[in-house]
């Protein structure tokens, strides 16, 4: 099986980064192939709301030019999808943002590329609003019918400066909760995988 976590955080090396690499460590000691992409710090647009991705029906985003279809690729072909993002006024970052916008529309256009995936979200948070930035991320995966595993508290590190997460023992305890019950959800789901329910198209139409 294969778990993907990409960081939404521009700071390289910084306290999202080790909280999600925190996640992948039990995974990949269970066997899981991992991959990790940084998404912080480089152009990404926004939606547009062009709805080409209705009409291709390619798993792909209109929009070319940036680093998003690379990463929906790679949101495709994972079992388990971890996304991690800074707080920034109480909400994730913008490449963040931008990257939900336009996943969560090619996988709706696409006949619900997201269903049944497992999606956690880890937050980096220096002291609120953390739980809102988790919300966002979630709220993609739970509209998408993706499977969400809950942890031992939610899914945040407290620090500001780089490195400063590596001392919240709590935060880095649920990191290692959270990668572990990934991996033994994985196992459960596997089995039963073909006889989820199919999906179902609705709104956004183009």
């Amino acid at each position: 099986m294969k778990a993907i976590a990409i960081n939404g955080s521009p700071r390289k090396g910084g306290n999202t980064e080790l909280l999600l690499r925190k996640v992948l460590e039990p995974l990949t000691a269970a066997g899981w192939e991992t991959d990790f992409i940084q998404l912080g710090g480089t152009p990404i647009r926004g939606c547009r709301a062009c709805y080409q991705c209705f009409k291709t029906r390619n798993a792909r985003c209109g929009q070319e030019e940036d680093i998003f279809n690379d990463c929906m690729q790679h949101m495709v072909q994972a079992d388990a999808i971890i996304l991690g993002s800074p707080t920034y006024f109480t909400d994730v970052s913008a490449e963040m943002k931008a990257l939900l916008d336009r996943a969560g529309l090619v996988a709706v256009a696409n006949g619900g590329l997201f269903r049944r995936k497992i999606g956690a979200a880890v937050v980096a948070v220096r002291r609120g609003g953390g739980t809102h930035a988790f919300d966002t991320m979630n709220h993609m995966f739970l509209m998408s019918g993706a499977i969400i595993p809950g942890s031992t508290y939610w899914n945040l590190g407290f620090g500001l400066d780089k490195g400063e997460v590596m001392r919240d023992e709590e935060g880095l305890r649920n990191m290692k909760d959270l990668g572990e019950t990934i991996a033994w959800l994985g196992k459960a789901i596997g089995p039963c995988a073909e006889s989820a329910p199919q999906f179902v198209e609705s709104e956004p139409t183009p």
